[in-house]
């Protein structure tokens, strides 16, 4: 996606070694490391999160496709939240196993339990 080396190291050292604890009812737990996702309150975990929003959506072919309905020529989405619109019931689900497909690919899971759809059409007369 073009980020430079400096900047890819940098990320690197800012992540490595990272550990956490979990408090519970019962007190908390043994520290162990973190291997995935972005900081919790850090002010670069948004966008972070974009470029590989932006990987994924790239290689589901979602910038270059025919298909969804275009809004100032993007589908829209920001962090971890994405609006995928299309014009019949088979072409989002196409949409959304592109990108399933590909999150996949980076260790991004979609939350099915989380995802909405909503029809819309003309009003009848």
């Amino acid at each position: 996606m073009g980020i430079p080396d400096h900047l890819t190291c940098l990320l690197r050292n800012l992540y490595a070694g990272q550990e956490a604890t979990v408090r519970t009812g019962h007190g908390t737990t043994d520290w162990f490391q973190i291997g995935k996702g972005v900081c919790q309150g850090c002010i670069l975990s948004p966008c972070l999160f974009n470029f590989y929003a932006e990987y994924i959506m790239r290689n589901a072919g979602l910038e270059e496709t025919q298909a969804g309905i275009k809004i100032a020529g993007k589908n829209i989405r920001y962090a971890d939240d994405t609006t995928l619109m299309a014009e019949s019931e088979e072409e989002l689900k196409s949409l959304l196993m592109k990108v399933k497909e590909e999150s996949e690919k980076v260790g991004v899971k979609l939350n099915i339990q989380k995802t909405k759809i909503m029809a819309s059409g003309p009003i009848p007369s």
